[in-house]
């Protein structure tokens, strides 16, 4: 029977994080990197990823970057494939983490119902949900030409995916909560359940629901959600890093189709 340092460890992993540049897909990255893997971060941005790599610049042997935009099929067939050439092949986990949020400056977006607009409530379920499936898709070939460690796929959702929202708590405040969030967050949800299906016995497919994360937010906002959250705080970046570790190694070997909710309480109250 192996020891837990030996189920944890990512040694010679491989693995693909979207949303690289921003903070929760650092955090992931250095708690994986910290424990041998290999990350590759897709972001969009290119300033963003290179920021990324300056502050992950003590795993520079183990970190590489590709700029892909998610809403664009061409550019993720295109990553995928540079994705190959840079792991040779091996995938032995997707965290596919990116993701328009109820923050995001966009016209008719974090606004009332009313007002919320259709071709961008298309585009959020475009990068949201729609990236998520193709990109999955198209790596499938890679992960089961992995021969060692885990092969996992971690989808990173948000409680919005399993309840509403109390709206009242964005009133006086220049943050909303777009349908569009929500429907994509719990599409996404459901198609990790679909893909642990389908998927298994290849790979394994899990989520992890985030609450809210604090990022110097308007103090009433604050106040307001922490009041809800049984343990009385928004979520850290750094919250989500166990979960992560988890999930992409051999820990989590018989767990597929699940959530880990990551949400202080909120959701069981």
């Amino acid at each position: 029977m192996r020891s837990i340092s030996e189920l944890q460890s990512l040694a010679d992993f491989w693995g693909i994080i979207t949303g690289g540049g921003g903070h929760v897909g650092q955090a992931a990255a250095a708690a994986l990197m910290e424990l041998g893997a290999n990350v590759v971060l897709w972001d969009r941005s290119k300033a963003a990823l290179d920021i990324a790599s300056a502050n992950l610049a003590e795993y520079k042997n183990q970190l590489y970057t590709i700029c892909c935009d998610l809403a664009i099929e061409e550019d993720i067939v295109k990553g995928v494939e540079q994705y190959r050439e840079i792991s040779s092949g091996r995938l032995n986990f997707l965290i596919n983490n990116a993701a328009f949020v109820g923050t995001d400056n966009l016209t008719g977006w974090a606004v009332p119902f009313e007002q919320q607009s259709y071709d961008t409530f298309s585009k959020c379920i475009d990068v949201n949900l729609a990236a998520p499936f193709l990109l999955t898709k198209l790596c499938m070939p890679l992960f089961e030409i992995t021969s060692t460690g885990c092969r996992s796929v971690v989808n990173i959702s948000s409680i919005y995916g399993v309840v509403g929202p109390q709206m009242a708590m964005y009133e006086g405040t220049n943050l909303g909560n777009p349908a569009a969030y929500a429907t994509s967050k719990a599409g996404l949800m459901q198609f990790t359940t679909w893909l642990s299906s389908v998927g298994a016995p290849n790979i394994r497919a899990n989520n992890i629901v985030l609450g809210g994360i604090y990022r110097n937010q308007d103090e009433a906002f604050v106040e307001k959600y922490i009041q809800r959250v049984p343990l009385r705080r928004m979520a850290t970046e750094e919250d989500i890093k166990g979960a992560v570790i988890f999930l992409c190694s051999e820990l989590s070997n018989y767990m597929t189709g699940q959530s880990i909710v990551l949400d202080g309480g909120w959701t069981a109250i």
